[in-house]
């Protein structure tokens, strides 16, 4: 399998135009239970475009975007760069470059699934303040919606190295149980996603497992796509159940 550091490199763009921020309430209830506002500290790891930073600085953070991937790291910085406490670091799960026990709170969105897991664990104790928070998050679809069981059918026939969505986790996964040594938490929020035509493509192109144009099969992949949204969308627009879920604890 192509190493996860570079797996996005040449969709950065793609990314940051498909991908979707996470749920509002996820970002409310960091705010007002766990003080995730001005003067908390955020390591943000594997964040790619900076979808998740961004509403962390929205909150009023001080983020360190940590992202070994070169293109998507340059959208963030592209994005970002103007905004007060942004701060671009190339680094990864294993090696943040970040100073010992300097964080309030740590996240990985989408992102957790390519780590290496206990490395990641000795980095997030190193880096974190006593008492730090761990936050493991990902936009997850319903699987049982046929939208979703066609997506899947797709990145099947078309994709590169296919394991099933975001690398085959599963509810409670062992890699989730081990990086938290079994102690977490877990909450699901409500995060709908709605495209219009050029949308859906986008984001089906952003995945990882997609061809890229001039590869084979790169038409059939399209047309399967445009296919896929004629079948389900009503009036121009397709909704895709999703929700933001999100495991928590301490490593």
């Amino acid at each position: 399998m192509k190493d996860y550091r570079q797996r996005f490199s040449g969709k950065a763009d793609l990314y940051a135009a498909g991908r979707p921020s996470y749920a509002a309430d996820f970002l409310l209830e960091l705010s007002e239970k766990y003080n995730v506002g001005a003067g908390c500290v955020a390591a943000d790891i594997g964040s790619g475009t900076g979808i998740l930073t961004r509403q962390l600085l929205e909150l009023g953070c001080e983020v360190y975007a940590v992202e070994p991937n070169e293109d998507m790291r340059r959208i963030a910085e592209r994005d970002l760069g103007s905004c007060p406490g942004f701060h671009s670091v190339h680094g990864d799960a294993a090696e943040t470059k970040l100073s010992p026990k300097s964080m309030d709170i740590i996240t990985a969105a989408q992102a957790f699934h390519w780590f290496p897991v206990e490395a990641f664990r000795r980095e997030c104790i190193r880096i974190g303040k006593p008492g730090c928070t761990v936050f493991l998050i990902w936009n997850q679809r319903d699987m049982e919606a046929e939208v979703t069981r066609e997506l899947e059918r797709l990145y099947k026939q078309f994709g590169k190295d296919f394991h099933g969505f975001n690398l085959g986790l599963q509810k409670d996964d062992p890699r989730i149980r081990d990086f938290f040594c079994g102690k977490y938490q877990e909450k699901d929020y409500a995060n709908p996603l709605h495209y219009d035509r050029a949308g859906f493509v986008t984001r089906c192109l952003s995945s990882s497992h997609s061809p890229q144009a001039g590869e084979p099969h790169f038409e059939e992949y399209i047309e399967e796509v445009n296919r896929i949204f004629e079948r389900f969308a009503s009036e121009g627009r397709l909704e895709v159940p999703n929700r933001t879920t999100v495991y928590y604890g301490r490593p």
